[in-house]
């Protein structure tokens, strides 16, 4: 039973989505350079999101606990989007040369980084690592989400050793994959810099921004009278301890980067962190660091926030926004490094992408009862007074 009506969120959703593209595609065509870097931002930040609920859902399996059941049905329905967010990559394909200095012939004629690393960064070789990602990630997605299904209708016990076996391997595959694509497809913009920690930062952002996005998702549904007698607040309780790890995760692994960085002082790693702390570019990097870190670390401290639906939502939204946030950061100095730019063609990617992601969210929630049927390892709990 699908207690509450996702017709309206869908359907606004897809209008969204279309008219952001519509204007993505104007863009394209009067300032081209400009619609390819929007667009890369916001493709990352949005399949960061499927691919989070992806790795959410392995967590579960693996370790079980009633948090994971009550935002079950939302991380499998987010996962699902994976193969549409591989339709979605194609309009970058005609910008490779515009986002990557490795794309273009003269610029790797003159710069001997360029040809050492052009046996890795080429256009072929680019678009069949791409592939295999996205299939990596698809059959993930596809076994865990049909093995759901056999779930609720038969219920065999047999299935628990299914699930198990394949988030362990799946969890080391998704890392594998998402290293790689983070070099790929961010951390190779900056020609001549690498980072060992940039892929584990990307995968956090990610799992933290598919949790940011799916506990105001839960407080709506349940606001709207449909699991108010399921879901307690204990469970927001779990949840927010989890927004709590993955925030202070995230910042301990961005300054574990910056100071080895700093530290180490070498010609080819610092301008990295230059072209990111100067020129105005150090006002997004303190908004992140009070914003992402300090504030919701401070306020997921509180019982009482974590055990609000409306406080946790709005801590969950916040961090959601700055993990956009991040994502630009991380993106956007490569190209503009004299100043901060914000585009109207930032946002309208950001809505195009996320409004066609939402649509399909919410219907894949409405073909799946919101909660699981017969899963073992859901327990409601049972409220003290």
């Amino acid at each position: 039973m699908n207690p509450v009506n996702l017709q309206v969120i869908r359907s606004r959703s897809l209008w969204v989505g279309c008219i952001g593209l519509a204007l993505c595609a104007v863009a394209g065509v009067f300032s081209r350079e400009q619609f390819f870097r929007s667009y890369l931002v916001a493709y990352l930040f949005w399949l960061g999101v499927a691919l989070g609920c992806l790795a959410i859902v392995m967590l579960y399996h693996l370790t079980g606990g009633r948090w994971g059941a009550v935002i079950r049905r939302l991380v499998e329905s987010g996962m699902r989007t994976i193969p549409v967010m591989a339709l979605l990559v194609a309009p970058l394909l005609p910008g490779i040369r515009s986002l990557y200095a490795w794309a273009r012939p003269a610029d790797v004629a003159a710069d001997p980084i360029l040809q050492h690393q052009r046996l890795y960064l080429n256009f072929p070789f680019f678009t069949i690592r791409a592939a295999i990602y996205f299939a990596a990630w698809i059959l993930m997605a596809s076994y865990l989400n049909r093995w759901s299904l056999e779930q609720d209708q038969t219920g065999k016990p047999e299935l628990l050793g299914r699930f198990q076996r394949l988030s362990g391997v799946g969890l080391v595959v998704y890392g594998v994959t998402v290293t790689f694509a983070s070099i790929d497809w961010a951390m190779s913009l900056d020609t001549g810099w690498f980072s060992t920690a940039y892929g584990v930062l990307f995968m956090i952002i990610q799992v933290l921004s598919a949790f940011a996005f799916v506990i105001p998702f839960l407080a709506w549904i349940v606001r709207h009278n449909a699991l108010h007698d399921v879901v307690t607040p204990n469970h927001f309780h779990d949840l927010g301890n989890l927004l709590l790890t993955f925030v202070m995760l995230w910042a301990y692994i961005s300054f574990s980067q910056f100071l080895i960085i700093w530290a180490g002082n070498l010609t080819d790693e610092i301008p990295w962190y230059l072209r990111r702390i100067q020129n105005g570019w150090e006002w997004v990097a303190i908004l992140l660091l009070v914003f992402h870190f300090f504030a919701p670390f401070l306020l997921l401290l509180s019982r009482h926030a974590k055990r609000s639906l409306t406080v946790l939502s709005a801590i969950s939204i916040a961090v959601m926004v700055m993990s956009v946030v991040d994502v630009f950061w991380l993106v956007m100095p490569a190209f503009i490094p004299g100043h901060v730019s914000v585009h109207w063609t930032d946002f309208a990617a950001l809505a195009g992408v996320g409004g066609v992601w939402i649509s399909l969210f919410t219907h894949g929630l409405e073909t799946r009862p919101i909660l699981p049927q017969q899963d073992p390892q859901f327990v409601p709990y049972v409220e003290s007074t």
